[in-house]
C-alpha cells in the first residue's frame, strides 16, 4: 500500500534551534558508543552534578506529599525531648520546623494535583509583586508591581512564546532581537510567521548597544516595509554574558519610548552576576510609558531547577489593542487558558525562588551557604575557562562575565573551516559539547562557539588543557 503524505507548517520545518542541533545531537551518537560526554551546549546545571538547594527540595518533598509532615513533627518532637534519640540522628539532615510550618501554609492554598487559575495561584503572584519591589527598591505608589499584571509559566521559553504569539498579528509585524541572541526567539518568530529584525550588539565594547545604533537598524526595517512591534533584550546576555548597566538600559528605553514599541526584556540570569551589579529594565523603566514585558525563570541562577519548567511574565502598561473592546491582559489570560495552567511544581518553586527562608533561621543559614557556594564556583569555572583561551591561539572573550556562558571569539581558523566545522571536530576530539557561534547570528565575517561554564571543576581541569592542544595543532596543521 501507497503511503500517504502530509503538508507540515513550513515555519516549523525551517525552524532552528542549535543548542539542541546537530551538534548535541550528534554527541549522543557519541555518548552510545561509549565516548565521554562533557555536555556544555546548554544551561542545564543540575545534569552536570549540580545539587539542587535543599530549602527548595525539602518544601517540594513535604507538599507533594503531605503525609509525611506528622512524621516529621513527631520526630522533631522526639528529638527535643529525648538525648538518647539525637545522638542517633545527630549526623540525619533532618526537615526543620521552619520548613514543616511553611508547608504547612502552602498546602492549605494549593492542591498540588490539581488545575490551578490559569494565571497561577494568586498568593504565588502576590509573592512575585513584593519579591520585585523589593529588588528594585521601591516602596509605594504607582511604580508598585501588580500581581494582576503578573502570569506564572511553565518557564520562561513559553512566556516568550505568549509575548510574540500575541505582537506578531500581520504578517509584516517584526520584532527586533539581539545579535547574538538565544535561538528560542528566532525559531519562535519564525513559527508564528514574524519577520526577525536583527540589532548586533558591540562586541569589542562588550557586547552593548546604544540607541543611535538602534535607530539605524530600525530605519533599515522600516524602509523594508516592516512594523516592528517589540525589541528583545537579553541582560545578562545569552549566548554572551554580557551586563548591561544603567546607561545602556536607559537607551534602549528611550529608543523604545520614541518609536512606540515594546520591550521584552529576558532576565532570567539576574542572579548570574559574580560581583556585578543587576539592575532590572522596570526599575529604570520608571513612570515613562513604555509597554515593558519581563520573563524570569527557576532555570537558572543558583537554583539550577531546569526540567521543573517554571517561570514568570510581568506586563507593564500593557499596550490598548486595536479592533476589539478587549484589554491586552484579558487577551493574554485567554491565551494562557488554552494551556488551562502552568503546572503546580513549577509555580510552587517558582515561589520558593522568591520567597526565602526568613534570616536568622536554620534553614536560612543553610540556604545562604548552598547559594554562595553554587555561584562562587561558577565564578571560578568561568575564570578557569577564560585562562585557557588566554593559552589558545587567536582566541579573545569580550565583556563582563554574566549568566552561564563565554562566547569566545575564534579569530583564526584553518581556510575553509567554520565554527561549526571547529565545534564539531572539537566535540570528537575531546568529548567536550559546544555550540558554534553561527547557532546564535554573529556579525558576517566571525566565528564564535558557546561554552556553559557548568562542569565540575575536576572536570574543567582535565578536558581544558587537552582543549587547548587541541586547538593550537588545528591552527598549526593549517
Amino acid at each position: 500500500m501507497e503511503q500517504s503524505f502530509v503538508t507540515v507548517n513550513q515555519n516549523i520545518i525551517d525552524m532552528e534551534y542549535a543548542v539542541r542541533g546537530p551538534i548535541p545531537q550528534r554527541a549522543e551518537e557519541l555518548k552510545k558508543q561509549g565516548m565521554t560526554i562533557i555536555p556544555c551546549n546548554i544551561g542545564n546545571p543540575q545534569a552536570l552534578g549540580q545539587n539542587p538547594i535543599t530549602f527548595y527540595r525539602q518544601v517540594l518533598s513535604l507538599v507533594e506529599e503531605p503525609s509525611k509532615i506528622d512524621r516529621e513533627r513527631k520526630l522533631n518532637r522526639l528529638l527535643k525531648t529525648n538525648s538518647h534519640a539525637s545522638e542517633i540522628f545527630n549526623n540525619i539532615d533532618l526537615i526543620s520546623d521552619y520548613v514543616i510550618d511553611l508547608s504547612e501554609n502552602i498546602i492549605s492554598k494549593i492542591k498540588m494535583g490539581a488545575y490551578s487559575d490559569s494565571a497561577g495561584q494568586l498568593f504565588i503572584r502576590e509573592a512575585i509583586a513584593k519579591y520585585i519591589d523589593k529588588r528594585d527598591e521601591v516602596n509605594s505608589g504607582s511604580l508598585n508591581s501588580n500581581p494582576d499584571n503578573i502570569f506564572l509559566t511553565n518557564g520562561a521559553s513559553e512566556a516568550v512564546k505568549y509575548i510574540i504569539d500575541m505582537l506578531i498579528a500581520e504578517q509584516n509585524d517584526g520584532i527586533m532581537i539581539p545579535i547574538p541572541q538565544y535561538p528560542l526567539y528566532s525559531a519562535t518568530i519564525k513559527k508564528v510567521g514574524g519577520i526577525q529584525v536583527n540589532y548586533y550588539l558591540d562586541e569589542e565594547n562588550g557586547w552593548i548597544i546604544n540607541k543611535s545604533m538602534l535607530e539605524n537598524y530600525l530605519s533599515s526595517a522600516k524602509k523594508a516595509g516592516v512594523n516592528v512591534k517589540a525589541i528583545v533584550v537579553i541582560n545578562p546576555g545569552n549566548p554572551t554574558g554580557a551586563i548591561f548597566n544603567e546607561e545602556t538600559i536607559m537607551d534602549i528605553i528611550k529608543f523604545a519610548k520614541d518609536n512606540n514599541i515594546a520591550i521584552l526584556a529576558d532576565e532570567v540570569y539576574q542572579e548570574n552576576l559574580y560581583g556585578h551589579k543587576f539592575v532590572s529594565f522596570a526599575k529604570m523603566l520608571g513612570k515613562e510609558d513604555v509597554t515593558l514585558f519581563s520573563i524570569h525563570s527557576i532555570s537558572k541562577g543558583f537554583y539550577g531547577e531546569c526540567g521543573h519548567r517554571g517561570g514568570y511574565i510581568e506586563v507593564r502598561n500593557p499596550p490598548k489593542v486595536k479592533r476589539t473592546d478587549k484589554n491586552f491582559m484579558d487577551i493574554l489570560l485567554k491565551l494562557a487558558t488554552v494551556n488551562l495552567c502552568p503546572n503546580t511544581v513549577g509555580q510552587l518553586l517558582t515561589y520558593l525562588m522568591v520567597s526565602p527562608p526568613y534570616e536568622g533561621t536554620g534553614p536560612y543559614r543553610n540556604f545562604i551557604e548552598e547559594k554562595n557556594k553554587i555561584l562562587i564556583a561558577l565564578q571560578n569555572k568561568a575564570e578557569m575557562i577564560k585562562q585557557a583561551f588566554k593559552q589558545m591561539d587567536s582566541v579573545e572573550c569580550f565583556g563582563r562575565t554574566g549568566s552561564l556562558y563565554l562566547f569566545p571569539r575564534l579569530n583564526k581558523l584553518p581556510e575553509g573551516t567554520t565554527d561549526f566545522d571547529y565545534c564539531m571536530k572539537l566535540l570528537e576530539n575531546t568529548g567536550l559539547c559546544t555550540v558554534n557561534g553561527g547557532g546564535f547570528g554573529q556579525k558576517e565575517g566571525t566565528n564564535h562557539l558557546r561554552i556553559a561554564f557548568l562542569a565540575p571543576m575536576e572536570v574543567l581541569e582535565k578536558v581544558l588543557p587537552i582543549w587547548v592542544d587541541f586547538h593550537n595543532k588545528l591552527l598549526f596543521m593549517n
